[in-house]
């Protein structure tokens, strides 16, 4: 019985630990005149980091807030509800998700428990894969590297579709989808807000940081690029890293071409993926101070020349 009672006690204490557990304030900056980013730290998930390392973001429109993915979490999400509280008084009428990988969405849960009226939107495909297990996926995977801090989070999935060039009107602010195939996930879309000049890239584009492309195509995510270079915006938001002009879509694109083409290029000569890894490190040499480049640039060129063999 004493051990059954300090069991027992030893779990409640630790579900009060987790329901008290909040991700540190971040402060939201303004980047346009209704448009703000809360920039999350470089790197992947980690107990440092509280799991919190996107851009979160929100509109200010007439008829209420619109935010695009709010975190990793329900803690991260309910930090970025206090943002917002800093902000405005208008409710939380839509959230949209830029693609299925968790570190983005997870926070929709607090979204919606604060304003349960608020639609949720994203891609088919992403609904349709976190319904298949990747929401699962991705919430063991934060468990894991948080070390348990974001175990309360339950994933509250998308429920509204949106798909290539459909235009939302939320309160004086123009929505413009774009959804380009095979990119960084398989499952993503880009937002222009029209009137503020601004484009959401999610994760077809980061600044300063390299993370997995596991999920994607080099070809799609470079076509990504461009099609955002193509969109008359004066603000990027990456899905990680600082928001700034185009310059951080061109600087990507330029990653990811140089290291795709130095691939085909050596795969045409007979050469094995661990045997291009100077001749392309050596093209890279502006890239290599990016958080994640040691980590991921052998992961890289090994999707590329699966993706180079099957075409």
């Amino acid at each position: 019985m004493r051990v059954r009672g300090a069991l027992l006690l030893f779990g409640w204490l630790l579900a009060a630990a987790s329901l008290a557990a909040e991700v540190r304030d971040y402060p939201a900056e303004r980047v346009a005149a209704r448009t703000w980013v809360i920039h999350g730290p470089l790197g992947d998930p980690s107990v440092e980091n509280q799991g919190f390392m996107n851009n979160p973001a929100f509109i200010v429109t007439a008829a209420g807030v619109v935010v695009i993915d709010p975190g990793s979490s329900v803690q991260a999400g309910r930090m970025v509800l206090r943002q917002i509280r800093k902000i405005t008084d208008l409710p939380v009428t839509h959230v949209l998700n830029t693609h299925v990988h968790g570190d983005h969405w997870f926070g929709n849960q607090a979204l919606h428990e604060a304003f349960p009226q608020a639609q949720i939107l994203a891609h088919p495909r992403m609904i349709q894969e976190a319904h298949g297990g990747q929401a699962a996926r991705w919430l063991a995977l934060m468990d894991r590297l948080t070390a348990g801090f974001t175990r309360d989070t339950r994933p509250v999935i998308p429920t509204v579709p949106v798909v290539e060039d459909q235009q939302l009107s939320i309160g004086g602010v123009t929505l413009r989808i774009h959804a380009p195939p095979k990119a960084h996930s398989g499952t993503d879309i880009m937002i222009h807000a029209v009137e503020e000049d601004v484009m959401f890239l999610g994760d077809n584009v980061m600044n300063g940081r390299l993370g997995g492309m596991n999920d994607g195509t080099f070809r799609g995510n470079i076509a990504a690029c461009d099609r955002a270079l193509a969109v008359p915006a004066k603000t990027f938001v990456p899905g990680h890293g600082r928001t700034a002009g185009r310059d951080i879509v061109t600087a990507y694109r330029a990653y990811l071409a140089i290291l795709f083409e130095t691939a085909r290029a050596e795969h045409d000569q007979g050469k094995q993926d661990y045997e291009m890894k100077d001749a392309i490190r050596a093209k890279l040499g502006r890239f290599a101070g990016w958080v994640g480049f040691d980590l991921n640039f052998g992961r890289h060129i090994s999707v590329a020349v699966l993706e180079i063999e099957a075409m």
